[in-house]
């Protein structure tokens, strides 16, 4: 398991995004305070896992009451936010290109989709989903110019190899790849490769189990 330079695991940075998307959920309904194990059982882990995760973020509260829904919110959002918002470009707006733009656009963090890179002549030059097209050949001068810190790899995956020198000398410093070539960067450069089609598999076999 990863750890990063603060020295909280990368398993509880996933599950920290996961408390705030469903901490903001109860709050817009109406709920002020919320105990360890209700916000457990909403992730199926255990209570002590959750207070685990918020000691190592130094967060306490009056366990009493629960925590406090609001608190909680701006307090994770602290430790997971940038101080000024983060721009991603997406390399191949195809099907899936889209619908992530489209999905993760609405969701008002401080993270946002502001450019898309392809080579498909009937893309590039047009605004889809809101965001603008480019030609990937103008990805490398462009980010630059487009203040891009992340990207969303979701091209075919005959093709996605070629996109990591010009990663590297953008200066991208995350990259979230969805096809299923692994990619490799240098140390610097945080990647998470994300094969859907594995985890599809990952699924069917336990359910496979499960009906033996």
């Amino acid at each position: 398991m990863a750890t990063f330079t603060n020295g909280i695991p990368e398993k509880t940075i996933e599950r920290l995004s996961e408390y705030r998307r469903s901490l903001v959920h109860c709050h817009r309904r109406g709920i002020t305070h919320i105990y360890s194990h209700v916000l457990a059982g909403m992730h199926g882990i255990t209570a002590v896992q959750v207070r685990r995760d918020l000691m190592l973020i130094g967060f306490t509260s009056d366990t009493k009451k629960g925590y406090d829904v609001e608190v909680l919110i701006a307090y994770i959002s602290k430790i997971l936010d940038s101080d000024t918002p983060m721009n991603i470009a997406v390399l191949g707006m195809g099907h899936l290109g889209q619908a992530i733009t489209k999905y993760f656009n609405g969701k008002g963090l401080k993270l946002k989709i502001t450019a898309a890179f392809d080579i498909d002549p009937a893309k590039v030059g047009q605004q889809i989903d809101g965001v603008p097209c480019y030609h990937m050949d103008s990805f490398e001068e462009l980010a630059s110019e487009l203040d891009i810190s992340l990207v969303v790899v979701s091209s075919p995956t005959k093709v996605a190899a070629n996109f990591t020198l010009p990663i590297i000398n953008a200066g991208i410093k995350g990259v979230l790849n969805f096809t299923s070539a692994p990619l490799s960067f240098p140390q610097g450069i945080v990647v998470e490769n994300y094969d859907i089609t594995t985890l599809l598999e990952k699924v069917a076999y336990f359910v496979k189990e499960g009906d033996n």
